[in-house]
């Protein structure tokens, strides 16, 4: 049997390893084709093209790329019709991925298609659920509250629990071993500065990022800062931070041990919004989230909102706990005050809404990526 796999992004690269690794325990022999990441790659995939071509977010920032990647649409389409696969599975990236399976069911309307990760309908444009019933027979939800949208627009769906719970927690021993292997005292201020896995949130955010730190640096005792970032941005990202205080010790494609590491070694995040709120929350550092993006974008954006925050540890765990900045309140003068808040004095409602999250994600569970196959397999045509 194969499978036929796109990834756009490194959160995606992260869940199409776990499903491919769950697949295989499942389902010995099987094979794969696709677009992904050095993750995916690893567990047997060979690239069609590099995944970070895809990696790009927003509208305004990917117009300047359309007819690149519209021929990388095609290319993708024609790929999975000629792979034998008995079925694609898209992992999130709807904006290339559902173009993708679009000519793929004009093509073959047997085609069995599967998209990995929900739309968040729930958060904006409640009629993708609708537009993508057009292409996609199946859905494997990461939140618990997702499967009834799919299923209400003609769908079905599987909340699989979400990657993140099956990360091991850094022990106390661990974060401290982080913090003597990089030179950091264990009386430090430590803080995880995560700006994000995109080229375009880089450099966007690094400015406000790089300000607000600067902002603590009279008000707090030995600052240091530590920033994962994907292998391919490193220098890129180098760059941008030049004039951080801290010391930024800049972690480049870190393993899961020495990100969870970090985390838990942290006293407090100051991270782009997306995924990686869960992946602190995992760790138990409390956070601050800030983003910015083109102003046309965020606009339309705004416009479309259902809900009033972005981050996922206050969606799933109904509350409101984790402060955020989004477009024009990105800025050093009012993310700074509430990380040093967060510095100063204990997080016992983060930890509480934190620890929820956990437990609501599947937290305890069958792993994800293994659940996630056993609900591909199950989709299947028999």
């Amino acid at each position: 049997m194969k499978i036929f796999l796109i990834a756009g992004e490194p959160s995606g690269d992260r869940l199409g390893a776990a499903l491919m690794a769950g697949l295989k325990d499942l389902t010995p022999g099987i094979t794969f084709d696709g677009i992904g990441g050095p993750l995916m790659q690893a567990e047997g995939l060979e690239s069609l093209f590099p995944m970070e071509e895809l990696s790009i977010m927003g509208i305004a920032e990917v117009l300047p790329k359309y007819f690149p990647l519209k021929r990388r649409i095609a290319q993708a389409a024609e790929a999975a019709l000629a792979s034998g696969a008995a079925a694609m599975v898209t992992i999130d990236s709807p904006d290339f991925c559902l173009r993708v399976a679009k000519i793929v069911k004009a093509s073959r309307p047997g085609f069995r298609t599967i998209h990995y990760v929900a739309p968040s309908v729930w958060a904006w444009r409640p009629g993708r659920a609708a537009k993508m019933a057009r292409v996609i027979d199946h859905v494997l939800a990461l939140l618990p509250f997702e499967p009834p949208y799919m299923t209400a627009a003609g769908m079905t769906c599987d909340f699989v629990g979400h990657p993140v719970v099956s990360e091991p927690v850094a022990t106390t021993a661990q974060a401290a071993a982080f913090r003597q292997a990089h030179g950091i005292r264990p009386d430090a201020q430590l803080i995880a500065a995560l700006p994000g896995s995109r080229r375009s949130e880089i450099t966007r955010l690094a400015r406000p990022f790089g300000e607000s730190l600067a902002a603590l640096v009279p008000q707090t005792r030995d600052l240091r800062v530590v920033v994962p970032t994907p292998a391919h941005l490193e220098g890129h990202l180098r760059s941008l931070i030049a004039d951080w205080p801290g010391q930024p010790v800049i972690l480049p494609a870190p393993d899961v041990a020495t990100r969870t590491a970090a985390f838990a070694a942290a006293d407090v995040a100051l991270a782009a919004s997306g995924t990686v709120s869960l992946e602190l929350a995992a760790q138990m550092c409390p956070m601050v989230i800030a983003y910015d993006m083109a102003p046309l974008t965020l606009w339309l954006m705004r416009r479309a909102a259902l809900i009033d925050t972005v981050t996922l540890v206050n969606l799933v765990s109904e509350t409101r706990v984790v402060p955020e900045f989004i477009g024009p309140d990105c800025r050093a003068s009012a993310i700074a005050p509430r990380l040093l808040d967060l510095l100063g004095k204990d997080s016992t409602s983060q930890d509480a809404a934190m620890a929820l999250t956990m437990d609501r994600l599947g937290r305890g569970g069958e792993a994800p990526g293994l659940r996630a196959a056993r609900s591909v397999l199950a989709a299947l045509p028999r």
